[in-house]
Formats: structure tokens, C-alpha cells, sequence
């Protein structure tokens, strides 16, 4: 499924409940967002969506001395019971060293044994496959015209933990 060797990679993640976050903290990751989302996607959405401090958000992070190099967000899913995972992002400059995939497999060592719901942007649907993601309906286009994959995949016991 993931490669073990990436598994193994040094990285220690950062998790933080959005509630717990603080103001550098939450500036940085949202700068990240709006540095690959906004500027670079050219996507000029409304990246403030209310869901960022809520105490059932778990921000998970990466970090150098610039700041961080790769984050996500799991929040409580009501619609799915379980958990949603969204704003998966990695620094341009720190891309193509396995930051997608070690945030993934913290996340999942942490909520994995629960459903998990993400959108995929399509070109990275096989990536989410390899975890166990599975598509759950029709490729859409989203309002800044790149396509998404919906992908679920069934709570179990995580292979890897964090």
C-alpha cells in the first residue's frame, strides 16, 4: 500500500486542536494555504471558512526554520460520521520529499480506525488510493474549475503509527 521506506523517514509532526492554535501558528499554516491554493492554484477563494479554530479541527504539520513545509486539517464529518480530511497542502520548495505522504499516514496512525472522508483533487486520486481511498461518486469541478474525486475510506486499525 505505502512505501515502508517513506514510513520511516524522520519527520515529527505537529498536531494541534484548531481551538489550541496560536497566532503564529495559525498565520503560518494559513499563509502556506494561501501560498499554493491562492496564488499559486490561482484560485482567489474565501480560504477563512470557520472551520479552522473549532476544538473538533486537528491541524497536522510539518515545519523547518522557515515555517511549515506540509499541513493538513481533520475535522469532524457529521454528514459522514467520522472525519474529513482537507487543505492537504505541501511548500512548493519542500515538495518531492514525501511530505504528502508521511502527513497522510500521521493522520491516519491518529484517525484512521474512524471513516475518513477527503476531495481529491482528480491527478491525486491514485495517491489517496494507495491508503485505502476509495472513489464515492462522480468527478465534479469545483467553482475555480479544477476537478475533484469525493473519496471515503472505511475506519482500521492503522499499519503505521505517528
Amino acid at each position: 500500500m505505502v512505501d515502508d521506506r517513506l514510513a520511516a523517514l524522520p519527520l515529527t509532526p505537529r498536531y494541534c486542536p484548531g481551538s489550541e492554535l496560536d497566532t503564529a501558528q495559525f498565520h503560518d499554516l494559513i499563509r502556506l494555504r494561501i501560498e499554493v491554493f491562492v496564488v499559486e492554484q490561482e484560485c482567489p477563494y474565501a480560504e477563512l471558512d470557520g472551520l479552522d479554530l473549532l476544538p473538533t479541527t486537528t491541524h497536522i504539520w510539518f515545519a523547518d526554520e522557515a515555517g511549515p513545509t506540509g499541513s493538513l486539517r481533520v475535522y469532524a464529518d457529521k454528514k459522514a460520521d467520522g472525519w474529513r480530511i482537507g487543505r492537504v497542502v505541501t511548500r512548493k520548495n519542500a515538495r518531492g520529499q514525501g511530505l504528502a505522504t508521511q502527513l497522510m499516514i500521521s493522520t491516519l496512525g491518529r484517525f484512521g480506525q474512524d471513516d475518513t472522508a477527503l476531495e481529491a483533487q482528480s491527478y491525486l486520486g491514485d495517491f489517496y488510493a494507495r491508503f485505502g481511498y476509495i472513489q464515492t461518486g462522480p468527478e465534479y469541478t469545483d467553482e475555480d474549475g479544477i476537478p475533484h474525486l469525493p473519496m471515503a475510506r472505511p475506519g482500521q486499525p492503522s499499519q503505521h503509527q505517528p
